[in-house]
């Protein structure tokens, strides 16, 4: 019994002297780790005085008087002014998303802008597109889709075509009439394009309640949540940037910008059995027929109610133009 409980007891100190033992070369290989680490930077003294001299990171400048859809942002409010800032700030830095829309808006401002003049509501509501969608056909948690973000009721009460063959939420130029439809109700009830911008985000009555509940009168007295709270921020942070990048760090040449492709309209009131063979007819492919039809959901188009749809085929030259993957 005696021999047993010593062997048993030499085992285990065996496995603890082992235990130790890797314990302490791990230790001391992170102690020489860090000590060259130490080395490298305070040996080099010229190294770190080239990095002092070259690297800098500048902050962005934000202007002491600016405006949204024409109405005046209060910068001289400090609370506003450090919202304001912060959004500035995110976008700026954010490189590689920051030129991604600097790029696409080249391609997507010459279809929204006229749109939004047609409907006398201001061009500054390009950029909300920008904060909605980053002007790509996305799905939200919330199931709001498209360029402009809108719910499948909200869409339907503003005159979009939403079944399982037809989106037109999808549909840029579509959209933004629903869109401009939308921001004319809303600011008829507000008053301000400012809160029409906030009640596109939340909903016209969730900000009508908030201003009520809290006696305010106007977006940047409410207290709402982090998402409307930044809102107008971020669209108006956006515009800043957008209308002068180059102002901001960004350097770039024309040919660098995104364009639209040339198309050709084809009007349709018939039935479609056949994207894929109809892409065909007109010198092109599924692939680019749904991209610059992405509101036709399915490879082919019932229509037995015969309604009149405009879809684009590329032009011969217009080929030469699709530069950006779009779903």
């Amino acid at each position: 019994m005696k021999n047993r409980t010593t062997k048993v007891s030499l085992k285990k100190l065996l496995v603890n002297t082992a235990y130790i033992t890797v314990l302490a070369i791990v230790l001391i290989a992170v102690v020489k780790l860090f000590s060259y680490s130490k080395v490298e930077i305070n040996d080099d003294p010229d190294y770190q005085k080239e990095i002092n001299k070259n690297y800098a990171i500048y902050f962005p400048t934000v202007p002491d008087e600016f405006d949204f859809a024409g109405e005046k942002i209060p910068l001289e409010n400090i609370d506003v002014r450090e919202s304001f800032d912060y959004e500035v700030l995110k976008i700026m830095y954010w490189h590689s998303e920051c030129i991604v829309q600097i790029k696409r808006s080249n391609k997507y401002f010459p279809i929204i802008e006229p749109i939004l003049a047609a409907n006398n509501i201001p061009n500054d509501f390009k950029y909300l597109a920008i904060t909605e969608s980053g002007l790509k056909n996305v799905v939200s948690p919330a199931g709001a889709e498209g360029y402009w973000q809108f719910l499948k009721e909200t869409g339907k009460s503003y005159g979009l075509e939403i079944n399982s063959e037809v989106d037109e939420r999808y549909d840029i130029r579509k959209s933004t009439e629903a869109a401009c439809k939308y921001l004319q109700d809303a600011y008829d009830r507000f008053g301000s394009w400012t809160l029409a911008a906030a009640a596109y985000n939340a909903g016209s009555g969730r900000i009508s309640k908030n201003m009520k509940t809290q006696q305010v009168d106007n977006y940047y007295d409410i207290l709402l949540n982090t998402e409307t709270g930044r809102y107008v921020y971020r669209i108006a942070a956006y515009k800043l940037i957008l209308s002068n990048p180059r102002n901001y760090g960004f350097s770039y040449r024309d040919e660098d910008l995104y364009r639209a492709m040339e198309t050709t309209v084809i009007k349709m009131d018939t039935t479609i059995n056949d994207f894929v063979e109809f892409a065909k007819i007109y010198n092109t492919n599924y692939k680019v027929l749904k991209r610059l039809n992405p509101w036709l959901r399915k490879k082919m188009l019932t229509n037995s109610k015969k309604k009149t749809y405009y879809i684009h085929v590329p032009t011969e030259t217009g080929r030469l133009f699709f530069n950006e993957d779009e779903e």
